[in-house]
This record gives C-alpha cells, structure tokens and sequence, in this order.
C-alpha cells in the first residue's frame, strides 16, 4: 500500500474474513494491524504520535474500526500491532507484550512478525489479546 488513505480496506477486508470464518467453520483468526492504532496511541513516542495522527490518520482509523470488528466477532482472536515493519532478515528475538515502552520510531522485521503470528496461531497464549511486537 502506497497511499496514505485507506478507502475502507481494512474494515472490508475484516467483515469479509470474519464472515468467511463463520461460514467455514474456521474459529482461530490472528490479524495484523499496526502500533499505534487504538489504545496503543497513547504508548507512543513523540516521533510516532507526530506519524501517526498525520500521515497515516486516516489509515489508523480505517485499521481502530477493523479491530472493533474483530473482537467482537467471537472468533478466538489475536491482533498483533507491531511497530515500524522492515525487510531485514529476522533476528529471532524480539520484546513481544500486552504493553511495551517506546523511544524514537523502533522497528521490527517483517520476518520475525511473521515468525510471532506463526507462533501465536498454532498456541493459546495470545488468544483474546493484542501483543506489541518490536525489537
């Protein structure tokens, strides 16, 4: 995605999951949003709240209404919010928690989300939470 608007995506991307889900038969759901959105704003640095109430406002918005939508699915959810994403190779460690002090604009690899969301999909730990992941 390359335009600071969202035009609904998430939230018609979320509906149309959810949807599929129930008519699958398909309870486990681990959704990729983004640090920031939500409650997580006011964990933010200065660097990111300046980013995130500006360039991507209206994406933020877009991604707080999916969330919504989510949880109160009743499927066995996990919204994982990392921070700023990067294309280097996964280090394999990483801070994950409901909760995690921020300085600057930190990063985490794509790599290594993927990694986290593999992990939370096939266990419980995370069910019915929304961990911050960053390095």
């Amino acid at each position: 995605m390359t335009s600071v608007r969202a035009d609904d995506l998430f939230t018609r991307s979320s509906t149309a999951l959810v949807a599929a889900a129930g008519e699958t038969g398909v309870s486990r759901l681990v959704w990729l949003s983004s640090f920031g959105v939500g409650h997580t704003l006011a964990w933010s640095s200065i660097p990111q709240k300046m980013i995130y109430r500006t360039l991507l406002r209206n994406i933020y918005a877009n991604k707080a209404i999916a969330e919504e939508s989510i949880r109160s699915s009743g499927l066995d959810w996990t919204i994982v919010l990392p921070t700023r994403l990067t294309n280097d190779p996964a280090k394999g460690t990483y801070s994950v928690g409901d909760g995690l002090p921020m300085k600057g604009n930190p990063t985490i690899s794509r790599a290594d989300v993927a990694a986290f969301m593999h992990k939370a999909v096939t266990g419980g730990e995370w069910a019915h939470r929304s961990p911050v992941i960053s390095d």
